[in-house]
């Protein structure tokens, strides 16, 4: 096998792999497991490559499976230095790069979880899960408005993978609309996110309806 093997549904977290892997100019194909969340072929296929059944998961041109968005980031990054999804070890922005990486994944990313499947968590008020989990995300969301500086990407001038995740997860609940009243920087981000002539194949396909979200 030469190429990336992509698990994924459009619209879904892969669209964080799919963008990488494009932005890097990765050869992959995707593998398309939409209603992975619930029995049947599609959960079985995923099941039997990663038994908690998350996507994104990659197989690896070795065949080396890897799941969780970060490690596929940084994974990238160290394979394909060139695309610069990445500040290097020692630069100024690795430290930077690094936290918000992990913090996306282990904060923002679960609160979809959580709230997109209350009943996993809560058989007492799986409702109320769901609104408090997404009360909770936009608060996350404010505090990363904070956070960044006035540069046009998320590290100020440097374009990382930090980025392609603010384009993806930006669509996602509470949705675009809600982040141009709410987070300037991040809204400022997201659209330039967008207009990346590599990236724009990639949003289309995962987004049809213009600032569609499918989270």
């Amino acid at each position: 096998m030469d190429e990336y093997v992509l698990y994924g549904v459009p619209g879904w977290g892969s669209v964080l792999a799919e963008a990488m892997l494009t932005w890097c100019g990765a050869s992959f194909r995707i593998e398309d497991v939409e209603g992975f969340d619930k029995p049947g072929r599609a959960r079985d296929r995923l099941l039997a490559i990663n038994p908690i059944a998350q996507v994104p998961t990659l197989i690896l041109p070795d065949g080396t499976v890897m799941t969780e968005s970060a490690a596929i980031a940084l994974h990238l990054a160290e394979t394909y230095p060139d695309a610069e999804l990445a500040p290097p070890p020692g630069s100024p922005e690795r430290p930077a790069y690094l936290r918000r990486l992990v913090w996306l994944v282990a904060n923002v990313y679960p609160t979809f979880t959580y709230g997109d499947y209350p009943e996993r968590w809560t058989l007492a008020d799986a409702e109320g899960l769901r609104t408090a989990t997404h009360e909770y995300r936009k608060r996350l969301w404010r505090e990363l408005e904070t956070d960044i500086g006035g540069g046009p990407w998320a590290l100020g001038e440097r374009f990382s993978a930090l980025d392609i995740y603010v384009g993806a997860m930006s669509r996602w609940r509470p949705g675009r609309a809600w982040f141009e009243d709410n987070c300037s920087k991040l809204t400022g981000i997201a659209r330039r996110a967008d207009e990346l002539p590599k990236l724009i194949p990639v949003w289309k396909r995962n987004f049809p309806e213009p600032g569609g979200s499918s989270a």
